[in-house]
């Protein structure tokens, strides 16, 4: 489908944000040697150009399992794994270092690609790969001899930081290299996992056969390691093994957000990065605070926390008898017991929700817990097929604005919202469409 003059700008004004957000932030992103021979991979490799342009500064991490396994199959020899561990012996070793040579040539090559009528015309991409992974030999465990195959003893990261800062592109493919000069096979999760602590990534983003992380047939779309990590306990993930265990290692060591997209999907790892929503899992740190569904036992906490901005004027006031009546339709974030955020989601007619009593505790303002709740109310609303939110506001305009809301006239509202109107108030009246 082509987008009209008109369709285009609207998606360029969108995206700003996000690009001026992402600019000089490093991301770890990782693929396996499937995603390599994917017929969409030329496309993703040219997304992930653009995302070196608009200034991202970018660490390319690949797999090379198949293509190792079809230069066994070639020369006659049987690949071993133990736990899901390859055991890398000598002839084995000589497959590793031709597979990922081949590997790392065909990636620098897609990224020099500059025809005129290619999106990399004119992008000028330098990419840097070399000796940045030292490692070390996993060894004898319950009895096999792993022989050639390691783990990631310690990134170079000067290195690393030297050729992003240059203006390059970093590619570690799955091999490492010790101080007594062997060479070992890698797992690229572990590479990249690495890679993204040593030199403090802001995000790892996994490319999966599927398009994120699933529980059942529902796939998650954001959710927080603890929940993630219960999840896991119970086997009720579905997820490509590798990018889970990337998503989960990198946000326990501290990265504040991973993410897993498919790289079957064009245009995937773009709309995740750059539209309000994404399409893919993302996972972040865990909060101290909860965020959860309100119970009766929270009103009183409730009452506590508007108080001041019902005294204010800021919020119409709420008796006891309708918050407890009410209570199923609020959000709340707790903090050792106390309730300090609030907001309620009422549902009209016309497929649409009111998002309402929106309050954060003086005290506990400015760390994004307003956009906490708000995406929380998002995913009920989804839930419950609704197309549109509207908020009525007197003096949170401009923040409901940054939430890409949009001022509407009264008569928009659902009819009988519109009955209850105050004029009095005159509250303005906002709208953002799901």
């Amino acid at each position: 489908m082509t987008l009209s003059h008109d369709d285009s700008i609207h998606l360029f004004r969108n995206s700003a944000p996000y690009i001026n957000a992402h600019r000089a932030k490093t991301f770890v992103i990782m693929f396996g040697g499937e995603a390599v021979v994917d017929e969409n991979f030329p496309r993703l490799i040219q997304d992930i150009a653009l995302l070196h342009s608009l200034g991202m500064r970018i660490i390319i991490t690949h797999g090379a399992r198949p293509q190792i396994d079809e230069r066994l199959r070639l020369r006659g020899l049987q690949g071993q794994f133990v736990d899901g561990v390859r055991v890398t012996t000598k002839e084995t070793l000589e497959c590793v270092k031709d597979a990922a040579g081949s590997l790392r040539s065909q990636i620098e090559a897609l990224l020099s690609m500059g025809l005129p009528n290619s999106p990399m015309h004119g992008a000028r991409i330098r990419v840097c790969s070399g000796n940045l992974v030292i490692s070390r030999p996993i060894g004898v465990q319950n009895g096999i001899d792993f022989e050639h195959t390691g783990v990631v003893r310690r990134i170079d990261v000067e290195g690393i930081q030297d050729q992003l800062d240059d203006g390059s592109i970093v590619l570690l493919s799955p091999m490492g290299y010790s101080a007594t000069g062997e060479v070992f096979n890698l797992s690229h999760e572990d590479v990249a996992t690495q890679a993204a602590i040593a030199c403090s990534a802001d995000k790892i983003i996994t490319l999966s056969e599927l398009d994120g992380l699933f529980v059942e047939q529902k796939m998650l779309r954001t959710v927080e390691l603890s929940h993630l990590q219960s999840l896991i306990a119970q086997d009720l993930v579905r997820a490509e093994s590798t990018c889970l265990s990337a998503m989960v290692a990198g946000v326990a060591a501290g990265i504040d957000r991973t993410h897993c997209v498919s790289y079957k999907s064009d245009g995937a790892l773009l709309k995740e990065l750059f539209t309000r929503d994404g399409v893919g899992t993302l996972v972040m740190q865990n909060h101290y605070e909860q965020l959860r569904d309100a119970t009766i036992d929270d009103v009183g906490g409730i009452l506590k926390l508007i108080r001041p901005l019902e005294e204010s004027g800021v919020l119409v006031k709420r008796s006891r008898e309708r918050l407890e009546n009410e209570i199923d339709l609020f959000t709340v974030i707790e903090r050792d017991g106390m309730i300090i955020a609030c907001a309620a989601l009422y549902t009209y007619e016309d497929k649409s929700g009111e998002i309402a009593c929106v309050a954060t505790h003086s005290e506990y303002r400015g760390k994004s817990r307003g956009e906490r709740l708000l995406d929380a109310l998002k995913a009920k609303a989804r839930a419950q097929d609704l197309k549109h939110l509207f908020v009525l506001t007197t003096v949170t305009a401009h923040w409901f604005l940054e939430q890409g809301f949009v001022e509407m006239k009264i008569d928009t509202l659902p009819e009988s919202r519109k009955q209850m109107y105050n004029y009095t108030r005159n509250s303005k009246v906002f709208k953002l469409s799901l």
